[in-house]
């Protein structure tokens, strides 16, 4: 059997013990667990409509050992599922036999047997099973992973709110801002990602082979199986689709796809911006006992959380990317191209989940350094030019921005240079007297009144 030291995939290997709250969800025993939900509760259903001649309703005893074979369901049910398709060479028809036999013994479901899994292709259980899955992933497990750094940022973006750094446009000093309003801008964009993800209804159908209830209306031509599908449908929690081909056409798992691979663009921008302030100075980081951070320098502490951020977002979103590019698109009524590529959702949440483990790791670790910012901003008063020339058109001063690129362009400038200057120029003596007591620390317009409100 592979172990975490054979597995070809790191997210079983290296990763498998942060991967702990995903599994359940998105593994293959979770698929399969799913099947069983979907077609123990589409025979519930069936069972339920009294307008279906020759079954149900069932008795409080057969009710009540479907649900036990749902709820009681582990990994010997799922390996005996494995088992029969080994035989069957066909996943959902395995459910169905593995069904068959949990019911052994009841007289009641015995004569009913033949409703398992009744009028359906396979994919009516396939995609209703694998929109439960990414639900569950997307409700229990990876918004709230999200969340979890949006709020640890917002945290910081307030508690630095006031402090002032140099920004850099084009990786040249540019005007001043806070560290608190440049944490701030990544949640508000986090919290627009986070909510567009939460935002989409998953769809479902349960139609048959091509979308058209053939089979259902030549067994009962006089049933209204449209609604009875959305009912089932909806019962799931999910949004019903009526036009399909044999399988749901996957646009809105797309479309989730789509929305948490903008999400993760939004993390490796901050991943990359962080590891600068990281190399800058801006941000410290609390050495862990025992850690090492090179094997060669000993005096190295890495920004290797928001490195290993970055590099598993990458992986993400490469397969959610691929995942949101093949799935809508199948030859025909049918293809199977998508079975096979469906199966590494759980591979593009498990790259995004270790990531944001990463990104807290890496977040819990930071340090501002104060000194290190305002030492940056005191050696760059040529930032002022903006201000001070920005102050001379105001006040009817011709070429006042040709002057301050005279002054300041590629040559770097003094605040006494700076304050020679002003002192010289033509304008209201408030107005110069505001220019003089500036420096580049306080030169940060709405940035803190900005982070404090976010």
């Amino acid at each position: 059997m592979p172990t975490p030291l054979t597995a070809l995939s790191p997210l079983d290997g290296r990763y498998h013990s942060q991967l702990d709250a995903l599994r359940p969800l998105c593994s293959e025993y979770a698929l399969i667990r799913c099947r069983v939900e979907v077609e123990i509760r589409w025979l519930l259903a069936l069972a339920k409509e009294r307008r279906l001649s020759g079954i149900g309703p069932f008795t409080q005893k057969t009710q009540r050992q479907l649900a036990a074979l749902l709820d009681d369901f582990n990994e010997k049910d799922a390996a005996r599922v494995k088992e029969i398709e080994r035989r069957t060479n066909h996943d959902v028809k395995a459910i169905e036999y593995w069904l068959r036999e949990g019911l052994e013994g009841n007289r009641e479901a015995a004569k009913v047997a033949a409703f398992i899994h009744f009028a359906c292709t396979s994919e009516d259980i396939n995609n209703l099973a694998y929109a439960l899955m990414l639900e569950r992933a997307r409700r229990e497990v990876m918004q709230p992973a999200l969340a979890r750094i949006i709020d640890k940022l917002r945290v910081l973006a307030r508690a630095l709110a006031r402090q002032p750094m140099l920004s850099r446009t084009h990786g040249q000093p540019a005007s001043p801002t806070t560290m608190g309003k440049e944490l701030a801008n990544v949640v508000h964009r986090l919290r627009r990602a986070h909510a567009a993800i939460g935002k989409i209804r998953l769809m479902g159908k349960v139609n048959g082979a091509v979308g058209n209830y053939n089979a259902h209306l030549s067994a009962y031509p006089d049933f209204d199986w449209e609604r009875f599908a959305r009912r089932f449908v909806e019962s799931l929690g999910l949004e019903f689709n009526a036009y399909t081909i044999q399988i749901e056409p996957h646009d809105s798992m797309a479309e989730m796809f789509d929305a948490m691979a903008r999400a993760n663009t939004v993390l490796v921008d901050f991943d990359r911006d962080i590891w600068g302030y990281i190399s800058l100075g801006y941000f410290k980081q609390r050495p862990k006992e025992g850690e090492i951070g090179s094997s060669t320098m000993p005096h190295k502490v890495n920004p290797i959380d928001f490195e290993n951020s970055e590099g598993n977002l990458g992986l993400a979103n490469a397969v959610l990317r691929h995942l949101s590019e093949k799935l809508p698109i199948s030859r025909w009524q049918r293809d199977l191209t998508d079975s096979t590529v469906l199966r590494n959702v759980g591979v593009a949440l498990g790259h995004s989940l270790l990531a944001y483990a990463s990104c807290m790791k890496g977040l819990d670790k930071l340090e501002a350094n104060p000194a290190r910012m305002n030492e940056d901003l005191e050696a760059n008063w040529e930032v002022l030019a903006e201000p001070i020339q920005t102050v001379m058109r105001r006040y009817g001063i011709a070429d006042a921005y040709e002057q301050l690129k005279e002054l300041t362009r590629g040559k770097g400038i003094t605040r006494a240079a700076l304050t020679v200057f002003v002192r010289g120029l033509s304008i209201p003596e408030d107005a110069k007297q505001r220019l003089l007591k500036l420096t580049p620390a306080l030169y940060t317009g709405k940035a803190a009144e900005l982070a404090r409100r976010i």
